[in-house]
Order: C-alpha cells, then structure tokens, then sequence
C-alpha cells in the first residue's frame, strides 16, 4: 500500500482539525506534505509537532514571519513557511501532493482549490463556495484534468455514497438533503430580530466555525449545498429537495425511479465523511462513535417552513436563476454574515442585505475564474453599501 501525501489547506478549521485526527490514527497510509492557515499559528505550531509538514502557508507575511519564529523556537526550522495566493497554488500544485484536503472557509479557498483542480489532483472539497461560485465550469475542469473530486460535506458525502457506482444518474428520481434546522427550528424570523452570534451559533447538533454555524441557523448553508449538490453531481436544482431532520442521523437520500431511498446514516461526527474520503474506495476507522438505533428510538422529518426561512428562500431562487446569481448570493452572505458576527447588523438584516445584492447585480454568465472573482467582488461592494444603509 503506497502512502498518500496530503496537503490540508485551512487545517486550524473545524474540518482540517478532523482530518488530522483521522491521519494521525493511520500513519501507515498518509502523510502531511502541507498545512495552510489563516493566522491561528499557535494551533499550526502544535499541529507541525505532530505531523511534520515539510512546508507551512499563512494567509499573510505578517503571520509567516510570527509563524517562521515560532518554528524556529521549537527546533522545527527545517520546515518552509510561505505566505499569499501564489503559495498557496504552489503546494497544491507540487509534485508531493497527492490530494489535496480543501477546507477553507468561504470564497478566499476559491482559487487554491480550483488551482488543485486543474493540476489533475484528488480533490477532498469541504467548502462549498468553489462549487456554488463557479459551477459546471468547476466540474469541466475536473472533468478535463482528470481531477478526482470527492465531497467532504455531510450531505454531499451522503449522496455520493447513495448513488450508483459509476455515479451516474441512472434511475436517479431526486436527492433529499436533510437538514437539522439549526436552533431556531420552529420559530418565526420576526422574532429573530435581536439574537446574538453567541445564540446563532449554538448549533444543537454539530461543532463547527462561526460561519458556518450562522449559515446553519439560517439555514443558507442548505441553500449553497442545494447549489453545491446541483453542480457536483449533474442534476437539475429544482430535483433536489430539502428536509428538517432534527437529529441529524440521515445525512441525505437518493430517490430513485422505483420508489427505492438510499440513505446514508451515521453519528453528526465530521470525521466519518472525512475518514470515507480519505480512504475511498476503501474504508478505515474514523474515531467517530457508532450509532444506537435502538437509543435514538425516532426519525423524524418534516418540510422547512420557507416563510420563515428568507435565506433558503433566496438561495432557491439563486440556484433556478443559475449563471452568476449563487455567486453573487455567497458575496452578499459573507459580508452580511462578517458584519452579524461584529453586531454591525441585527440577525433579521441578514436577508435584507442579501436580497438587496440580488435585486440590484446583473445575471451574467460566467466563463472563467476572472469573471467570477469580478462578480463576487462587486456583490460585496454592493453588501457593504446596503449594510451602511440600514
């Protein structure tokens, strides 16, 4: 068994810390070339300790630099520490780089991923914004670099396990993403209006990052994976449906044509995914703990409440208007969701500054890596003027 070398960009994440863990309970098959950071370089330190990359990447020189003393203090000076775009393409791209773990939170792992993509790698895709940004023209690259893409999402890695072995559409009917309904299951968004960040992000189920964990409670993240899940496997958005699901145990299903669901279960535990990714088309142990069906005792399922629900509503139109409407949707979410996050705005002026981006930008086809970039930088200009307005 040949070792696979990987590189972990956004390892100080929720998800990059998982896949550590998984790597580390199977030494024998991986091995870290790379890990890459936004600025957390306490966390990266302890993580160089234990898996000895031999390169490091921090989003910024002035975290390098604190990085490169840190290293150097802990006798770990043989390890390269870089900073910036460029370098960031450069390890996804190296010759020691088998697969590439691309868990950077938001449009920032846009072009590292896409870089990943296009030099041919096995790509392990957690953030959905490459995905909702840019589409079928992330999906023809693959496709032309022979990249392999495997999802890293709950749901999507659900999906992919649901669906026939060659992953083609045969029989498929519709896919059903399940959803837990994050904390505010139930209530209507009116009354919203003054929940903290503390609030929105107290996920009942899963540990995630702030980001992440507001897109939960809103339930946007379910609108960027429909998205996600659209341009990933070849489907037609309005195929894919949504369910409430509180326990969060079904990850998704796959409908087929004669009435068959497949579904995929297993504890709210991001290391399952991650541990299926890695070793797919094998199986290893992830750490995760297994599932008491008979203790959990109950199902349940029931539709979202799209009245309540102005993001996921936003985000279904995005996904049927197509071209570079969900773009312009992560934009104006980002921004709006930095600004929750620094109480600049009220928990309710989510939607309102998401659909003012919507309303205003211009649906245009996008073509290339540079137009999408265009278009997500004008959605957030467009974000910031309506959050300044309020």
């Amino acid at each position: 068994m040949s070792v696979q070398r990987i590189t972990v960009l956004g390892s100080t994440g929720s998800v990059g810390k998982n896949t550590l863990d998984v790597i580390l309970r199977h030494p024998e098959r991986y091995q870290v070339v790379a890990l890459t950071a936004n600025d957390n370089v306490d966390l990266l330190l302890e993580q160089c300790r234990a898996v000895a990359p031999a390169e490091v990447v921090l989003a910024n020189a002035d975290a390098a630099e604190r990085m490169h003393a840190l290293l150097a203090s802990a006798g770990l000076q043989d390890i390269n520490v870089s900073s910036g775009q460029q370098a960031l393409a450069a390890v996804v791209c190296a010759n020691d780089t088998d697969t590439v773990m691309s868990a950077i939170v938001g449009a920032a792992g846009l072009q590292p991923t896409f870089a990943a993509v296009q030099a041919g790698k096995r790509v392990l895709i957690a953030n959905k914004e490459p995905l909702v940004m840019t589409g079928d023209l992330f999906m023809r690259e693959a496709g032309a670099s022979g990249a392999t893409i495997l999802p890293i999402d709950s749901e999507h890695n659900a999906i992919f396990q649901c669906l026939p072995a060659d992953l083609s559409q045969q029989g498929v009917r519709r896919i059903h993403l399940t959803a837990s309904g994050g904390p505010f299951r139930g209530q209507a968004w009116s009354d919203l209006r003054d929940i903290t960040p503390e609030q929105a992000c107290a996920h009942p189920n899963w540990s995630m990052g702030a980001k992440i964990s507001v897109d939960s409670a809103t339930m946007m993240n379910k609108g960027l994976e429909l998205i996600e899940a659209a341009a990933l496997f070849g489907i037609d958005s309005d195929r894919v449906d949504i369910l409430v699901h509180p326990q969060s145990i079904i990850h998704s299903l796959v409908e087929y044509s004669d009435g068959s669901f497949l579904a995929q279960l297993g504890a709210p535990d991001m290391r399952i995914p991650i541990a299926h990714a890695l070793a797919w088309p094998e199986r290893i142990e992830s750490g995760a703990d297994t599932l008491n069906l008979a203790a959990i005792a109950r199902l349940d399922f029931v539709a979202p409440d799209m009245v309540n629900l102005p993001c996921l509503r936003l985000a279904r139109a995005a996904a049927a208007a197509g071209q570079s409407a969900p773009a312009s949707l992560n934009a104006a979410n980002e921004v709006a969701v930095a600004a929750f996050l620094d109480r600049t705005i009220r928990y309710t002026d989510l939607a309102t500054v998401i659909d003012s981006v919507m309303q205003q930008q211009e649906i245009r086809q996008i073509d290339s890596i540079e137009s999408v970039l265009h278009i997500d930088n004008e959605a957030r200009d467009l974000a910031r003027r309506a959050i300044n307005s309020l």
